[in-house]
């Protein structure tokens, strides 16, 4: 008819969404770039302001915004105790294979032996009666000591029986705290105190990654 508006032209009415089809480049729906409107118009869903919809890559404040600041602090808190755990292994494994290749250290007398050792702290100490039973035996003293610290820092290195190395490690320190260490004024120049302290953590968590502990655990579970 004369006058009748064709439906093919580009006048095309709302079909609802709150944009008109065609509006934009056509860049209406789900799936389309950030920053263009989606169904229901601006503000709506997939709408403005970096939104990441259904078919948008992640990022810009949508879903999926953070991922890898996010990935970064769980892989930081499962390997937190990772670096303490090294330090202290390899510590200890120096300490004790440093005492087992001194043969001055397992005398009862003589510079750097642990005789001369104990003696010179005896009243000083915490616990004098302590000094006085390692002095009974200075040279099993100095072994029972020696061959700890290198159970203790292998234990903790591999990560087997990683609880137990670490309640040896804290008992070693201890008992070197209130013996060789006590006089030292401040306390925080001392350094067993800190190594006491710093086998706690461990303690409490064990070694639940990279460690033979978690393989074995793993293997049961299986089992």
């Amino acid at each position: 008819m004369t006058g009748q508006t064709d439906r093919g032209d580009d006048r095309t009415p709302d079909d609802g969404t709150g944009s008109t089809r065609g509006g934009f480049g056509g860049s209406t729906g789900l799936g389309d770039s950030a920053g263009s409107p989606g169904p229901g118009g601006s503000g709506g869903p997939g709408g403005y302001a970096g939104s990441s919809g259904p078919g948008r890559p992640a990022g810009f404040g949508g879903p999926g915004s953070g991922d890898g600041v996010g990935a970064w602090k769980a892989f930081a808190s499962r390997y937190a105790l990772l670096p303490l755990r090294i330090f202290l292994g390899v510590t200890f494994v120096y300490a004790g294979l440093d005492k087992l290749t001194d043969s001055a250290f397992f005398a009862d007398t003589g510079s750097g032996s642990i005789g001369e050792t104990m003696r010179g702290v005896r009243d000083s100490s915490a616990i004098p009666a302590l000094v006085d039973l390692a002095l009974k035996n200075p040279a099993g003293f100095g072994y029972a000591i020696a061959f700890g610290e290198l159970a203790v820092g292998l234990g903790t290195l591999f990560g087997l029986f990683a609880r137990v190395a670490a309640l040896g490690g804290a008992l070693i320190s201890l008992s070197l705290w209130l013996t060789v260490s006590w006089q030292v004024s401040p306390y925080y120049l001392g350094n067993d105190l800190a190594y006491l302290m710093a086998w706690l953590p461990l303690l409490l968590a064990g070694a639940p990654v990279l460690s033979l502990d978690r393989l074995l655990a793993e293997r049961r579970r299986i089992r």
